[in-house]
């Protein structure tokens, strides 16, 4: 039977690595004495036993440019941490549909592009793990930012099918989703589209909603240790929730009537004042 290798000879890529989560797993691995490539759409410093890489999702040619230079420099690729992502609030008729496909160009096909660049490397080697950071939202369509979790419950979807499609290749593939922790993944083009008078009131509230509960969010650092945890662990969960929405949410919308799953939702995002 094989054997794990030593964390200092173990190598990781964290997507998304320039803040709030991804910053937080790229460090949390280097601390661990891993071989850390941490990415972002921009060049950045490295930093913190992190080498900082340039890499777009959005783009096949990036995506294969950035994997070729990782196993260039470290032969291999032992975790793949699908971090990238950005949250577009807006609601769901004036949104437009360009804005829609780039939440999921980013979200769901920018994880697709990078996990089907480093699988072939991982099924050779008959080891290695994916881990797809996902979000609570994947539970539950949140008003006011309809795209986003469409596009993470599609990618919790794909996670599902992927773990069982890769198992006997001795690739181990799971999600985790967090509930409300600090993150700059907000879309500046969010709300670009022209409103709709009879969204007026609906659309400020869903929008405060969503801000309060950024704003009060928990350390990333909670979300990195898990992430970190997983790493290590050979036969991980399908999936993992973080933070107390994230363990409490699910529970409530597989066993409460869907009636009063909705009341609770429309109640705590104020949708039926005025």
């Amino acid at each position: 039977m094989s054997t794990q290798p030593r964390s200092a000879d173990r190598t990781v890529v964290v997507t998304g690595a320039s803040s709030g989560i991804g910053r937080a797993t790229a460090r949390g691995f280097a601390g661990r004495s891993w071989r850390v490539f941490g990415t972002s759409r921009r060049d950045r410093p490295d930093e913190h036993g992190v080498t900082m890489l340039r890499l777009d999702v959005r783009s096949q040619d990036s995506v294969a440019s950035c994997v070729d230079e990782v196993l260039r420099r470290a032969g291999r690729i032992d975790v793949l941490v699908n971090n990238a992502g950005v949250m577009h609030s807006g609601i769901a008729e004036e949104t437009t549909q360009a804005e829609a496909r780039a939440v999921f160009d980013v979200n769901f096909f920018g994880t697709v592009r990078v996990t089907a660049a480093v699988l072939p490397g991982m099924r050779a080697r008959g080891r290695g793990h994916i881990i797809n950071v996902g979000s609570l939202a994947a539970w539950i369509g949140e008003p006011g930012e309809a795209y986003y979790p469409a596009s993470k419950a599609a990618l919790a979807r794909y996670t599902e099918a992927l773990r069982h499609e890769v198992r006997h290749r001795g690739v181990a593939v799971c999600s985790v989703e967090p509930g409300a922790f600090v993150t700059d993944v907000v879309d500046a083009s969010s709300n670009t589209a022209a409103t709709i008078a009879d969204y007026d009131g609906l659309r400020e509230r869903a929008r405060e909603t969503l801000n309060r509960s950024l704003r009060g969010g928990g350390d990333p650092r909670k979300v990195a240790d898990l992430i970190v945890r997983i790493a290590g662990t050979r036969r991980p969960r399908a999936r993992y929730g973080v933070g107390p929405e994230a363990l409490l949410v699910p529970r409530l919308t597989t066993l409460l009537p869907q009636r009063l799953v909705e009341h609770l939702l429309r109640r705590g995002y104020r949708l039926d004042k005025g």
